[in-house]
């Protein structure tokens, strides 16, 4: 059976450095993100979270292909 949640992680061993780095960029950004339950949270303020996690990591993936990193 698979499960096709947008929550569910590709590469499950990834879960705590995503953790990590979704509070560092919580942080960054000024969104009081804590560990657990974060309901409080406004659609804005977590979309942000999301949205800027992406736009992380596609500018990472963007300079290794730059510099030669896929292959």
């Amino acid at each position: 059976m698979t499960n096709n949640s947008s929550s569910t992680m590709e590469v499950p061993q990834a879960k705590d450095a995503m953790d990590k780095f979704k509070m560092e960029v919580a942080s960054e950004i000024g969104v009081n993100l804590k560990q657990g339950y974060n309901g409080d949270l406004t659609s804005a303020q977590a979309g942000s979270i999301g949205g800027e996690m992406v736009r992380r990591m596609i500018k990472r993936q963007e300079e290794q292909m730059a510099n030669g990193g896929m292959q």
